[in-house]
């Protein structure tokens, strides 16, 4: 903006008008706060002065626009006009006129909020500048002054805490005695201050404030300051409670005291600060979580004035008895009572507590569980509400975790709650049951809530209750003066409730839900009618299940279901998500009563093509019309069919994946249950769409693809495009990534293929097609991926399986193959196939198969040896009589190729462990595998020794009874190789899924991991591998074996000097560190630990040896820098007090620099550890309050100062923002 201009508007600024000077200062404004606006010294300086000026006009609003101009004229203007501006302020917050002081106090916040905190010199400076005078205003005998300055002393240091370090001992000074104040607005606002000054003062200066507040509440003082001394450590605890915990026992004597006085406010108080020490410093406050939990129990029943058993007769009528109430209110008033404050905090307080400590979910249940249920009938609805939500937190802290649902042997997960809570249902029902029907909608959404969280922690809960529910329910449901998201509440938990329990339940009381929820789908306000349609549809699957037998007449509800459904379904100006629940919800319908609405297919199918032509529609419709076409039913959709193949076949050329993968899903329920009802013709138009689907880009995508195509090949073979789909199916079995589920699909497709027995794809079509691929390899880019090789094996063994008369001549030739010694990959191919056929075929007849598998051994290739072994392996799973003696003897009678045999025995076991036909066979020659591996636990080669482990824990697996013992006994072997062995074999008996060696295990792993104090480094470090798997894979199997465990983890974490030797090389001395690999095995557990059992581990003393391993090797570092981003997210209290000692090795390690003559590895290591340093410097900073440290704050101004760090900080920050959006940012591969 030109200089002119602005003197223009500094003119009318001057002007008599008070509206010339209003639109002056409102364009002034505009013009401010754009980015191009540059002002030279003396247009600032004009431009300053006359904003000060007009802080002082005569017109309200012209002040209040001149304020507002303050904020981004801090930004624009040179630093000493922004002093300017800052002492000008300061002086008129002093000023006799009220009115300039209201406004000046209020430009100082403006100007405080505006100043950049990143800026150099401006803010230290500002803050210099402002200190000194508010500390002066706030000994100043004006209130309204105090009250002012304070208010802005709060806003800065909470702001610029870090940068007031200097001047804290001034402005404690100036604080403290506030506290005494005879106002109490004066107090409060000291408190504020001051908690936000403690978050980033000094230890000294902090303590001293501490003890001041401690030794006031030792001697006798007036009720107010010990409210106010209470409430400070209140506030100091929200702001800083980390630094508070060395001082926790000493204040809670104090509150133990203080809290039996008869004062409601002082109680409220007490309460709260205990409140907060839960919530802010978690280990220190447990040795007072029982003194706390009395003390609640005590408060939440406190109601001097108020006679509840008057109430429990008649509870159920209490409500309808207004005029009553009235009489009585002339007598008592309910103003001059406080004792619902109390036993609100006293509600809060043990929410806090059963929030924060899930280890005493049970003591809990025994004390606070009935406690809190008698509670439930308070007459307070604030109180009440409170009430409500401790419960709430109890039963979420009783919901079974996500994992927990799969794994029943989750670290936290404890049966006994759930048992408790299931007796105590009842009660909880008879106590909410009058409450539902209350006037108050908070209550009746309280109690909704409670009983959703209660069938997430219980599901079926409620089965035995739901007669007692039902009027409350439609009460909610249809009483006109129910709130929009009272309806809502209750909607959402009668869906809860279908879904949780068996039909039958609500089989009486269909006849008072249908009309219910029928009213709510047609209420106007379209989030209600959302969630009606939702419950509709779950109502239809209770009402006629598929899946149970039940006597049940449900005709008399159809019509009324589907009319109501199907207006929905018509009406075009319904919102967005109403048409799409409508859809589900007539698919259901149709899915689960088509029978009975025969007439009007016709018109509602042709709806849902309708729908399906709608783009917004289509995904809705087609997820519909799978449900309608996967019913038992068999509904009749010929008048559709025609329309909807194409139409799907449509779809899956468009970008919109979740329609492709539905679209794929639909067609194959089609082609499986309707594939007499239309000709290949039709489902050719869908079929060629699906080759360029076929990708390894999107496996799920492809698997779907596969799956359709095999169903297709079965029911309607002539409808296949073979020649577009057979190149893209072999691209894709090239493909490394093809595994699993998706390689299970490709095979299924082969053998689909065979059986339709096409014209021009024969078995041996199909034979010479797999084997292409290998032999053409010369051609250049055909060079095949390892896995490839096994994927080509597996769909030659797939089709062979389709014509058995062709097993034993391909083996044959295969073999002859070998026996020529083409190329190493072809040979590869062969043995893999030769070993895929021979486990389903028994291929003994072939004499030489075993010797001319066992001469490949001798092959220099060792991809050509590994598939050898595995071909032995897999050919003796076909035949194990004929085999397996031959791998026996063959392991003891060639020592050299012993690595390969014991592979070949892995195998072996591991395919027949995986089936009950297999354990059969492999049961009766246990003995004997078993005793031929024991020869070999102390084999030299430490290879055969780690697979003689893998194969000695998967035979356990096969009989845990006869060869656990026999484990154990090993155990007390004297030869430490033994004892690696038999340690390193109980890893491979632990898996995630339940087992029947899971209780043997529990009685005995403890043998097993206390070879953690072997006198052997090597078996502890096997023990440690094994405790690592344990405590990821089955926590529960050591959950109680950890107080003794981690005393052992912790030791090995250290550096020890006895395992540290020099060698020569030539002319230099090297140090070779022989315990590095233990202590990154003890890293790793304790890692484990982290994710799976942190609340059995005293947390201090897992962050020592995390901080000990921080100033470790390179390995070591890397690991303790993830720790200590997962710790700072998982315990970020517990690190906030110990951040100093994060905060030095991080640094160090930032700073370090490189010698100069160091080859180029040594730069990218360090780069390396430095990025994985500033991921964890970058968690730490994340913590809150953790930007109020010094040391981290200086660490990352140091950061911010260095070009190379910032760069790599920066774009740390990034990742980590990307990575914690698909919450993957700190993790560890844990294979």
């Amino acid at each position: 903006m030109a200089s002119y201009q602005i003197a223009n508007l500094l003119d009318k600024m001057t002007s008599n008008d008070k509206d010339f000077r209003f639109m002056a200062t409102n364009d002034l404004m505009t013009e401010l706060q754009k980015d191009s606006i540059k002002l030279d010294d003396e247009s600032e300086k004009k431009v300053v002065r006359m904003v000060l000026r007009l802080l002082e006009d005569k017109n309200g609003e012209v002040q209040n626009l001149a304020v507002k101009c303050l904020g981004p004229l801090v930004i624009k203007v040179k630093e000493n006009q922004v002093e300017t501006i800052v002492d000008s302020l300061c002086a008129n917050m002093v000023s006799n006129k009220e009115q300039l002081r209201d406004i000046s106090s209020i430009g100082l916040k403006t100007v405080i909020s505006e100043l950049p905190q990143t800026s150099n010199s401006l803010a230290p400076n500002v803050c210099q500048r402002i200190t000194g005078k508010l500390s002066n205003a706030i000994e100043k005998e004006d209130v309204s002054v105090q009250l002012e300055a304070l208010d802005i002393l709060s806003d800065l240091l909470s702001r610029f805490g870090d940068l007031l370090v200097p001047f804290h001992d001034t402005i404690l000074k100036a604080l403290v005695p506030q506290l005494g104040s005879q106002r109490q607005a004066v107090r409060k606002r000291t408190i504020v201050a001051l908690s936000h000054l403690l978050t980033s003062c000094s230890n000294s200066a902090y303590n001293k404030v501490i003890e001041h507040l401690l030794e006031g509440l030792k001697k006798p003082q007036n009720t107010s300051t010990i409210r106010t001394y209470i409430q400070c450590l209140a506030s100091i605890c929200r702001q800083a409670g980390h630094r508070l915990c060395n001082h926790i026992d000493r204040v809670m004597v104090l509150l133990n005291e203080y809290s039996q006085r008869e004062d409601d406010e002082l109680r409220e108080f007490c309460l709260q600060a205990c409140e907060a020490f839960i919530q802010r410093c978690p280990e220190a406050i447990v040795p007072h979580i029982p003194s706390i939990v009395a003390l609640c129990l005590d408060y939440v029943t406190y109601d001097p004035n108020y006679n509840y058993e008057a109430d429990d007769g008649d509870a159920g009528v209490s409500m309808d008895t207004e005029e009553e109430e009235d009489v009585d209110s002339e007598e008592y008033s309910d103003d001059d009572d406080m004792s619902w404050k109390v036993r609100r905090s006293a509600a809060k307080c043990l929410e806090s507590v059963i929030s924060t400590r899930h280890e005493l979910l049970e003591e809990f249940y025994r004390t606070l569980s009935p406690a809190l249920i008698a509670r439930f009938k308070e007459r307070e609805e604030n109180v009440k509400s409170d009430i409500f939500h401790a419960y709430i937190a109890l039963l979420k802290a009783t919901r079974p975790s996500e994992d927990a649902t799969h794994d029943p042997d989750s670290m936290e997960q404890v049966p006994g709650p759930i048992s408790m809570l299931q007796d105590q249902v009842p009660e909880i029902v008879r106590a909410i049951q009058p409450l539902m029907r209350e006037k108050s909608v908070k209550t009746r959404q309280d109690c909704f809530l409670l009983l959703r969280e209660l069938l997430n922690a219980l599901p079926g809960a409620l089965a035995k209750h739901v007669d007692q529910l039902m009027p409350g329910i439609n009460y909610s449901l249809s009483d006109k003066n129910s709130t929009s998201n009272m309806k809502i509440d209750a909607l959402s938990f009668v869906c809860c409730m279908l879904q949780g329990h068996n039909p039958q339940v609500f089989h009486p009381h269909i006849q008072l839900l249908v009309p219910l929820v029928e009213n709510a789908v047609f209420d106007p306000f379209y989030k209600i009618a959302t969630e009606a349609l939702l419950v509709l549809q779950q109502l239809v699957k209770v009402i006629r299940p598929l899946n149970v037998e039940t006597s049940f007449d449900f005709t008399p509800f159809v019509p009324q279901l589907y009319n109501c459904t199907l207006q929905k379904l018509r009406s075009p100006e319904v919102d967005q998500e109403v048409k799409e629940r409508a859809i589900a919800c007539m698919g259901q319908i149709i899915a689960n009563m088509g029978d009975v609405l025969r007439t009007e297919l016709t018109t509602c199918l042709p709806l849902f093509m309708e729908r399906l032509r709608n783009e917004v529609t289509r995904l809705s419709s087609v997820k519909a019309l799978t449900m309608i076409a996967a019913s038992p039913l068999r509904v009749n959709l010929s008048p559709i069919l025609a329309d909807v193949i194409p139409t799907l076949g449509s779809f899956l050329r468009k970008n919109q994946r979740a329609l492709k993968l539905n679209s794929l899903t639909l067609l194959d329920t089609l082609v499986i249950n309707y594939s007499q009802f239309f000709n290949p013709e039709l489902l050719k138009t869908a079929i060629q769409e699906v080759p360029p689907l076929l990708s390894e880009s999107d496996l799920h995508v492809a698997q779907l693809s596969l799956v359709f195509l095999t169903s297709a090949a079965q029911q309607q073979p002539q409808a296949g495009v073979y020649e577009a789909i057979l190149p893209e199916v072999m691209t894709l079995v090239r493909s490394p990534l093809l595994q699993g589920t998706a390689l299970n699909c490709t095979l299924r497709f082969f053998q689909a293929l065979v059986q339709a027995n096409l014209p021009r794809l024969s078995y041996n079509y199909l034979l010479e097609l797999l084997m292409a691929p290998v032999i053409n390899q010369q051609a250049p880019g055909q060079v095949l991926h390892k896995q490839a090789y096994h994927s080509l094996a597996k769909c030659v063994a797939a089709i062979t399986l389709q014509v058995p008369a062709q097993a034993e001549p391909v083996a044959a030739q295969l073999l002859h193959d070998i026996q020529e010694r083409k190329s190493d990959t072809y040979l590869v191919f062969c043995l893999l196939t030769i070993g895929e056929i021979g486990r389903h075929f028994n291929l003994s007849s072939i004499e030489m198969l075993p010797q001319c598998i066992l001469n490949c051994f001798a092959a220099q290739s060792e991809d050509v040896k590994a598939a050898a072994s595995h071909a032995l392996g897999a050919v003796a799973v076909g035949n194990l009589n004929c085999y397996l003696p031959f791998i026996l003897t063959e392991i003891e009678a060639q020592p050299k190729r012993q690595y390969l045999l014991l592979h070949s025995l892995k195998e072996v076991i591991s395919s027949l462990s995986l089936t009950k036909g297999g354990l059969e066979q492999l049961i009766p020659s246990v003995p004997s595998i078993w005793t031929q591996l024991f020869k070999h636990c102390e084999c030299s080669e430490e290879g055969s020794r780690n697979v003689v482990a893998e194969c000695l824990g998967k035979l356990v697996l096969v009989l845990p009874d006869e060869l656990l013992p026999r484990l154990q006994q090993a155990l007390k072997s004297d030869s430490p190789l033994m004892r690696t062995a038999v340690v390193s074999s109980i890893k491979f008996t632990i898996s995630d899924q339940p087992q029947p060696i899971d209780p043997l295990l529990r009685q005995c792993i403890g043998q097993f991991l206390y070879a953690l104090q072997d006198p052997e480094p090597a078996v502890r470090r096997v023990a440690l591998v094994a405790f690592n798997s344990a405590v990821h894979n089955k926590p529960s199997l050591v959950r109680d074996l950890l107080p003794e465990l981690l005393p052992q983890l912790y030791s090995e974490t250290k550096i020890k000097k006895e395992l540290i030797r020099e060698v020569e090389m030539g002319p230099f001395k090297h140090t070779v560190d022989d315990g590095l690999d233990i202590r990154k095995a003890a890293f790793e557990c304790m890692y484990t630990l982290l994710e799976q059992g942190l609340d059995r581990v005293d947390i201090m003393q897992f962050l020592e040896h995390v901080q000990a391993g921080l100033k470790d090797h390179y390995d070591i570092k890397m690991l303790t820098y993830l720790m200590t981003a997962r710790l700072a997210q998982l315990c970020p209290t517990a690190v906030l007090q110990r951040l100093d000692q994060f905060v030095d090795p991080l640094r160090a390690t930032c700073t370090l620099k490189v010698k100069a003559n160091s080859v180029k590895q040594e730069y990218e290591k360090q780069d390396e550890l430095k990025r994985s340093a500033l991921r964890a410097v970058a968690a730490l900073a994340s913590i809150p309050k953790a930007d109020k440290n010094q040391h981290l704050s200086e660490f990352l101004t140091l950061i911010r100062g260095t070009p190379d760090l910032q760069t790599l900080f920066e774009s740390v920050q990034k990742d980590t923002s990307v990575n914690s959006n698909t919450d993957s940012g700190i993790s560890m591969d844990q294979s």
